[in-house]
């Protein structure tokens, strides 16, 4: 069984149905830790030490946020500036994370058809998340296929439970390498 790090990012938790119902549905697993960034850091200063001990603890890591402005809050992406460091992710020495997995866990509120070529966003989604699996790529994981729950303002409370399930199996499955 692999051990699954989910961290977590929502600056506006009290306003996003669909990421508590998924965050819900995967906390207390076994196998999976699940980091409240926001929760733990509520004045941005990340200690990277703990968050890289993390990351050696856990095969699969899992960012899990709303999409914002095209891409993570703030304190994903200080989060990712912070632990993923030089000598320690990449470059010289910066083997450490070689072969763990890495997902995107992600809510729009845009429809699905927004992120094609010509839609509204102009940009697919795997164009949209290429930093990200990039950023993958760079410290040698493997950028898996994200969970992406989409349009979330129009879904109704019984869909949310649906996608809440499907996240829950998704991590299942990650955990038990299916």
């Amino acid at each position: 069984m692999a051990r699954v790090l989910i961290l977590f990012a929502h600056p506006a938790l009290h306003r996003s149905r669909v990421n508590v119902a998924l965050m819900k549905a995967v906390q207390g697993m076994e196998g999976v830790t699940f980091r409240d960034l926001y929760e733990e850091y509520p004045n941005l200063n990340i200690d990277f030490q703990t968050e890289q001990e993390l990351l050696l603890e856990h095969e699969v890591i899992v960012w899990q946020h709303p999409f914002y402005w095209y891409s993570a809050p703030a304190i994903l992406k200080e989060w990712l500036d912070v632990v993923l460091e030089y000598g320690f992710a990449y470059g010289e020495g910066g083997t450490r994370l070689v072969g763990k997995q890495v997902m995107s866990a992600l809510t729009t509120g845009g429809p699905a058809e927004a992120y094609e070529r010509g839609g509204y966003n102009r940009y697919t989604m795997k164009e949209l998340l290429a930093p990200f699996d990039q950023t993958a790529h760079l410290c040698g994981m493997k950028y898996l296929e994200p969970f992406i729950v989409h349009g979330v303002r129009q879904l109704s409370d019984a869909q949310i439970q649906e996608w809440a399930q499907r996240y829950r199996q998704r991590i299942t499955e990650l955990r038990d390498a299916r």
